[in-house]
């Protein structure tokens, strides 16, 4: 049995499977997610998990060089903004219509859904390197 912190199976393998400039993407429970890019659904109930439960989760394996989330996080989600600011001190946050979010889930290798209620909780991960 694996001892890091992400035991889901699925986004163990896309994790693994990622290189540099890559991307991986975590949202609400309302993104739409075009039908070419695989989601890994963990919703369980209204909240559950948490969008910054596997955010948390996902950042125990995963080198983040860069951060696009929706410009309309600013004014509708200003919470959420703040605490994914928090786990991000040092990372570029780069900052594109939610429009564009959507388009840019066909070139991620998975959408990692969540049981999220609150508005633009979306983010997409530009994988670094860890040398």
């Amino acid at each position: 049995m694996k001892k890091t912190q992400v035991i889901n199976s699925d986004i163990s393998r896309v994790i693994s499977q990622m290189g540099h400039f890559d991307t991986l993407s975590i949202g609400d429970a309302g993104m739409p997610v075009p039908r070419e890019t695989e989601k890994i659904d963990l919703a369980v109930s209204k909240g559950i998990p948490s969008f910054l439960q596997v955010l948390d989760n996902v950042l125990t394996e995963l080198e983040v060089q860069r951060v696009y989330l929706a410009e309309e996080i600013k004014t509708q989600n200003p919470t959420q903004l703040k605490a994914i600011k928090e786990r991000f001190p040092k990372t570029e946050l780069v900052f594109i219509p939610h429009a564009e979010m959507k388009q840019d889930l066909r070139k991620c290798h998975a959408f990692i859904r969540t049981g999220e209620m609150t508005p633009y909780s979306n983010i997409i991960l530009e994988s670094g390197v860890t040398f």
